[in-house]
Parts: C-alpha cells; sequence; structure tokens
C-alpha cells in the first residue's frame, strides 16, 4: 500500500493501533522511504506506547539514515528490502513489449486552457452565441439557398423561402402540427411543420438552441413558413475517416473515479498489467475522458461513499495506479464534471498544481472538449455531460443510458457537443464556442454515463467507454448501473472495435 501521504499513514497507524503527534506524521509522509520509517517506528515503538511522538519519529529516522551511510550497521537487509518492496509507492512502469515511440504522433486542437476570457457578463453570452451561429450556419448555406429573417418577412406571400436559425422556442398547435420559431441575427420567424409531412418525426429530435435550416412555402399573409424540408450541419453521408498508415491501436477509457469506495482497483491492476503483455503490443495510446478521480460535494451524502476525503490525495492515489501502465504509452486526459476544474463547459485542463501531481509518464493534459489527432486520426475527445440532457429529452429509441452512442449521433448530427442552453449543462461563454464540432472527427469519445456503447454514424465512430466504478448507493437510487470494467481497444488503422473485460 503507497505510504507517502499523511492521511494515509494516519489509517495504517490506527490500523495497527496506535496515534501519532501531527509532527510526527508529517516526519514520516516526507521520509525518503515513508512505508519502510512507518514499519520501523512501530517496530521500535515502546511496548506500552499508544501514541508515536515527534522524537521517537526523529530518533528513528535519524538512525535509518546513520544506517544508509554505514552499511556494517545494518543487520536484516533482506527483510528490510521486503518490507520496503510491499509498502513503498509504485514507481513509474516502462514499456515490457516492443512498441514503436518514435513513430507516435500526438497533435492536440482546440484546448482552451490558459485562454479563458469570458467573466459571465451579458455581452459575453451574445458574443459566444454569435459566433456559433456563424460558424454552424456557414454548413448549412452551403446546402440551403437561405435568407435573413427579416428579408423573408418582406417577401409576397406564397414566395418559396429557405431560413438558417437557432431554435427560441417548439410547441404543438390545437390541431396537433408543430411552430418551431427561428432566431438569426436580425430577428425571428415561425415555421410550421405539419404533422402529415414524412419528416414530422424528426420534431422529436430537435432541442431548443440547435442550428437548423429549412425550406418551404410562405402563407398568403407572409407570416408563417410551411416547411417542406429540414436540415441539420450534420456530418456528410460522404465522409471518409482517415486511417493509421501501421497498425496500431488505442485504447479508450473513462470515469476512472479513484477515491470513491466503489473504485475497482482490481480491475484496474489487471488492465495495467494486460498492458504489459504481448497481446497488448500494438496498443501505444491511451485516451482518458475525464473523471479521473471521484471529486468532493459532487452529489448528495457523496462524502459517505469515499474512500479518500481530500481531493488532492484523490489526485495522488491516481497517479500512483497511473503509474502501473506502461511508460512508453502516450496518454492523452480531459477532465470531467467529477474533477478538480470549473464544471461549465470548455473545462480548462486543470491548474499547475494538480497537473504536476498528474505528472506521469509525462502525460499530456488538455481541455473538455478537444480534439486529438494520433497516427493521423482525429479523436474528438468531450466527457459528456450534455448526453443527460439528449437522452432527458428526446425519445427512448433515439437516445437512452442502455445505447448512448445513439445519444453522441445526435451531438455529431447537430455539430455541437453542447446544443442547449440553460439546461443541466452549464455553459461558460467565451470569445468563441469551444464546444461546436467544426470539423468532422473520426472517432467520437465520451464517457459521463459510465455505460458501454458504440456503432458508426455516417463513417464515424461513436464510443462511450464505460467506467471503472461499482454501482455507488446513489446510482441506485437513480436506477444506473454500470458497465465498468471493460476496455475498448480501437485498431486506428481499420476503426475496428475489441472490447476487453477486466472483471
Amino acid at each position: 500500500m503507497p505510504l507517502e501521504t499523511p492521511a494515509r499513514i494516519v489509517r495504517e497507524l490506527t490500523s495497527r493501533g496506535y496515534n501519532a503527534d501531527r509532527e510526527a506524521v508529517t516526519l514520516l509522509a516526507s521520509a525518503p522511504d515513508p512505508g519502510t520509517a512507518l514499519e520501523r517506528a512501530v517496530e521500535s515503538a515502546p511496548e506500552d506506547a499508544l501514541k508515536l511522538s515527534v522524537e521517537h519519529v526523529r530518533t528513528v529516522l535519524n538512525d535509518s539514515s546513520d544506517g544508509a551511510r554505514d552499511p556494517s550497521a545494518s543487520g536484516g537487509v533482506s527483510a528490510a528490502k521486503s518490507t520496503a518492496d510491499a509498502t513503498s509507492s509504485p514507481v513509474e512502469t516502462k514499456g515490457s513489449v516492443s512498441r514503436s515511440p518514435t513513430e507516435q504522433s500526438v497533435d492536440i486542437l482546440n484546448d482552451m486552457t490558459g485562454a479563458s476570457t469570458g467573466t459571465g457578463e451579458y455581452d459575453d453570452f451574445v458574443t459566444v452565441f454569435r459566433d456559433r451561429f456563424q460558424r454552424l450556419s456557414g454548413k448549412l448555406r452551403g446546402r440551403v439557398n437561405t435568407r435573413p429573417t427579416n428579408a423573408v418577412a418582406s417577401m409576397p406571400g406564397g414566395s418559396d423561402a429557405a431560413i438558417v436559425g437557432m431554435i427560441s422556442d417548439i410547441r404543438s398547435t390545437a390541431s396537433g402540427h408543430w411552430l418551431v420559431e427561428l432566431e438569426d441575427t436580425n430577428g425571428t420567424f415561425p415555421c410550421l411543420i405539419m404533422k402529415d409531412r414524412e419528416f414530422a418525426s424528426v420534431v422529436d429530435e430537435l432541442l431548443l438552441d440547435e442550428t437548423i435550416a429549412v425550406e418551404g412555402t410562405l402563407s398568403d399573409d407572409a407570416g408563417i413558413l410551411f416547411v417542406d424540408s429540414l436540415h441539420f450541419p450534420d456530418v456528410p453521408r460522404t465522409y471518409r475517416p482517415s486511417t493509421a498508415d501501421r497498425h496500431v491501436q488505442a485504447a479508450l477509457i473513462s470515469d476512472v473515479h479513484v477515491g470513491s469506495q466503489e473504485f475497482m482497483a482490481d480491475a484496474w491492476h489487471r488492465f495495467a498489467n494486460w498492458l504489459h503483455t504481448e497481446e497488448a503490443e500494438h496498443v501505444e495510446y491511451l485516451l482518458i475522458c475525464g473523471d479521473m478521480v471521484e471529486g468532493v460535494g459532487i452529489y448528495p451524502n457523496q462524502d459517505e461513499e469515499l474512500d479518500i476525503i481530500d481531493i488532492f490525495e484523490q489526485y495522488e492515489e491516481f497517479s500512483e495506479y497511473l503509474k502501473e501502465v506502461p511508460g512508453d504509452l502516450e496518454i492523452v486526459m480531459i477532465p470531467g464534471n467529477h474533477d478538480a476544474v470549473r464544471l461549465a463547459e470548455p473545462q480548462p485542463g486543470f491548474d499547475d498544481e494538480l497537473r504536476s501531481i498528474m505528472d506521469v509518464h509525462d502525460a499530456k493534459i488538455t481541455s473538455n472538449p478537444s480534439t486529438v489527432t494520433i497516427e493521423g486520426v482525429s479523436v474528438l475527445m468531450y466527457h459528456g455531460v450534455s448526453l443527460d440532457e439528449v437522452i432527458a429529452e428526446l425519445p427512448a429509441e433515439k437516445a437512452s443510458y442502455e445505447e448512448p452512442h445513439k445519444a453522441m449521433y445526435q451531438l455529431l448530427k447537430k455539430r455541437h457537443v453542447a446544443p442547449q442552453y440553460g439546461g443541466h449543462t452549464r455553459v461558460a461563454p467565451e470569445e468563441k464556442d469551444y464546444l461546436v464540432i467544426d470539423e468532422v472527427p473520426d472517432i467520437f469519445h465520451t464517457g459521463h454515463v459510465h455505460k458501454l456503447g458504440f456503432g458508426k454514424y455516417h463513417n464515424v465512430l461513436a464510443m462511450n467507454s464505460g467506467c471503472w466504478q461499482a454501482q455507488t448507493d446513489f446510482q441506485k437510487s437513480v436506477n444506473i448501473d454500470p458497465d465498468s470494467g471493460f476496455a475498448p481497444i480501437v485498431d486506428l488503422d481499420t476503426l475496428d472495435v475489441t472490447v476487453r473485460k477486466f472483471v
């Protein structure tokens, strides 16, 4: 058991029937080998002692230092070595199979860490929504000959017209038709979708604030557009993803939740050990899509389910587990809603203190969302909080927790990872909307919902990678049955998927 933090040292001493002065604990934690120092302090404690004093610990540490300088003063070398091996912090493991680090390549786009400019003022929200509209409407204007809402309003009744706008309202009429109000930078215009239209069922997929285009005919008084067709920004059906030039694989995981009593440490150990085998020799990338730790104060009574109550100690423990994976893997991580960053998206990729704690194997940390290109294959990494909203708003056959990849299809269709504003997903206004999907990714990787699901949407691989946490009491209360201990492995040369199970 690693004993490099004061809290773990206190727990270990308590389990052996001892207490200790605060300064004594600090001295043990700062020792070169805390585990061995604790063993020696306990072994040499007076028989009737219930508390380790500062003086006693200092004497033990000084004696250990003298013994290190004079080998002849030390007896039982093999026993001391065995104790140290059993209790000291894991070292960063090296690669144990043949990998090709010289051929590995990682490029990160859309990282907004350190570039946040929003202050939360009204003008900031206007700026980010205008940016969103300009970029998404641009993807539609190439397919539909649209006009601004004020220009359509001045056209004669019965004219053919097309509008691109953000949805500001959706409501049903007394006759069962749908009235969708679209807004652009010039105003708003009502559009009527008749219930007998072939595409009428698509109304079930619409979310407030997303950008669409419609074509149709104006009413006689030019006050309403009767919709004949509806268009999303969408991924082109002809899209062809890029692939790697060699046989190389990436492990896509998410929601590790170290610090929770339900963190599946044994499954993680098996996963890390497998990565050192010949069977995993082609796995050269590890992409972690948020929620490295359980966090603190995330949901009601969470403290009752925590194994580690200090947020910094949670990240220290996570780093110990990360040390177990091969050192020649390229690791990329983004934060999630349980991590110690702001909740509003986009989420910066941690502050310097947490980055220094997680600086294992030179792991790359970027913001949520970010696009990571590995071996020429672009991977859009997004933790996935908005999936809750999509699943809540859409019919079960189009988005559900049992098939989370279908909810991801909706985000790809809308070309935005969090299209609806004002609901469960918090959005931070920036100079640009970092949540727009500008370029079509080859792989779309999310987590958050703790369910495993994957499929292809217009040739884009959508992957929700499950979790490493067993069902918590809170999850039971909201009827979430997690898919835990899975590691999807993607062949980057074919985009084929193999799911490995470690439970």
